[in-house]
């Protein structure tokens, strides 16, 4: 009785060990499975973003987007907005905003424009173009009307290369942004 004991309890553990171990591969599989999946979102929402398709100004201008939005503004939209597509036209209108990306590229000179009668409605761009615009011969004042405040910057040729919308900077803001992005012109 003792020995046949043992040997059933013996198949007992051999097929509790078996069942255990049958129940690890289902879980490997079933992790293996979840992980494929992550794999497959994370490089679905990273294909848009290598791929950087870039609309024009006046396309972003019509789905609503000011030209103010950083890339990294539309990583956090995707989070909590589920419209791909609504995230997919941010990525094509917004700005870089890696530092490496956007540090060297400097431009010839700029426009400002604005709209005359808006003005009153932004004292910062008013006291940059009233106290710190001779500083930069090569940025122009444009007036006109209903123009939102923008920079269109210029290159060597005078095409216009990038707009920015500029509502919410401080003189400050863009100062530091005229020291680094346009080029100096030599003293006359």
């Amino acid at each position: 009785l003792f020995q046949g004991s043992s040997v059933g309890s013996a198949k007992t553990l051999i097929c509790f060990g078996e069942a255990e171990r049958e129940r690890e591969m289902k879980m490997m599989v079933v992790l293996s499975a979840k992980m494929i999946v992550m794999l497959m979102i994370i490089l679905m929402l990273a294909s848009p973003i290598s791929a950087k398709e870039q609309l024009s100004t006046k396309e972003c201008e019509d789905l609503g987007f000011t030209g103010l939005a950083l890339c990294s503004d539309c990583h956090s939209l995707s989070e909590y907005v589920k419209d791909q597509e609504l995230v997919s036209d941010c990525l094509k209108c917004c700005a870089d905003d890696s530092e490496d990306s956007m540090s060297k590229v400097t431009y010839s000179g700029a426009i400002l424009e604005v709209c005359m009668r808006k003005l009153v409605f932004y004292p910062e761009i008013v006291g940059f173009i009233e106290e710190e615009k001779e500083k930069f011969p090569s940025v122009k004042v444009q007036y006109i009307f209903n123009s939102p405040p923008k920079l269109i910057m210029l290159d060597e040729d005078g095409e216009h290369k990038e707009t920015i919308r500029i509502d919410n900077w401080k003189r400050e803001h863009l100062l530091q942004y005229m020291r680094e992005k346009v080029k100096p012109t030599a003293a006359s």
